[in-house]
């Protein structure tokens, strides 16, 4: 792997990872506002009238691992009309046979509130991300946490988070519409004391659990990928026939005592 920016295990391959590690640098609830001698991100609102390369980072060039069946490629990111793209496509790329595609932040956030409005992939084997990880490749603990559209049933969005590792946090809730038929609104508060989930709007799963809790400031992620070999979780993967994107409207993170940045935030009712 030419860079490993982006190195993230999932639930079946967790041997990937040492997961043993001391925490280092927790984030001690963003009083400093420093973590690992970096500034954490501050709040915004990304809505795509182009993509700003000093706050997204595009991966290009390699893959997550055997797993993963497609390289991410930077011509699968595209944005126009307020819409980022990620797209999937049968497509040789060095010891794939599709290429995919992933942004992440440069910077890291901790507490807050994320949210995002996306229109999710349909396909077996297929995975859309909209999640926060840190992790070995940043000389952090694996701390994450989940939003991801199972292409194999778009009725449904599965919740997770890892904690130094240690995930088994999963939960399915059921999405408005289908995930992919039409855009939907997700967001997850990230507090001290416990994880709150939203769809459109209403809380849907909350996590008050201190072991299901990270503690390290994160990158956000969005992504699009898929795979031949995690049958059990993503289903037997369907090669489609023209190639197929997620879309994103709007991406944003509110820290904790700024105002809400748009009328139909979370953050804006939050208590």
């Amino acid at each position: 792997m030419t860079i490993l920016s982006s190195i993230r295990p999932f639930p079946t391959v967790l041997a990937l990872f040492a997961l043993g590690m001391a925490p280092v640098s927790p984030l001690q609830a963003q009083e400093s506002g420093l973590v690992a001698g970096q500034e954490t991100g501050k709040s915004f609102v990304e809505t795509f009238s182009s993509l700003d390369k000093k706050r997204w980072y595009i991966s290009d060039g390699w893959a997550n691992g055997d797993h993963q069946n497609c390289t991410w490629a930077a011509d699968q990111v595209k944005v126009a009309d307020g819409t980022l793209s990620l797209g999937f496509v049968r497509k040789e790329t060095k010891d794939r046979k599709h290429a995919c595609a992933e942004i992440q932040t440069h910077a890291r956030f901790g507490y807050g509130t994320y949210e995002a409005r996306i229109k999710a992939v349909k396909g077996s084997g297929f995975n859309t991300g909209f999640f926060t990880y840190i992790g070995p490749t940043h000389k952090q603990p694996w701390d994450e946490i989940d939003f991801e559209f199972l292409g194999k049933d778009p009725s449904t969005v599965q919740l997770n988070s890892y904690v130094n590792g240690k995930g088994g946090n999963e939960k399915l809730v059921p999405v408005p519409g289908n995930a992919d038929t039409a855009f939907n609104d997700y967001a997850f508060v990230w507090e001290k004391d416990r994880l709150r989930y939203y769809i459109d709007g209403k809380l849907v799963h909350t996590v008050a659990n201190p072991a299901a809790l990270p503690t390290h400031a994160q990158k956000i992620y969005l992504s699009l990928w898929a795979s031949d070999t995690l049958t059990s979780w993503l289903g037997k993967f369907s090669d489609p026939a023209e190639p197929v994107a997620a879309q994103f409207t709007r991406v944003a993170f509110t820290a904790p005592g700024d105002p809400c940045q748009f009328p139909e935030s979370v953050a804006c009712s939050l208590k």
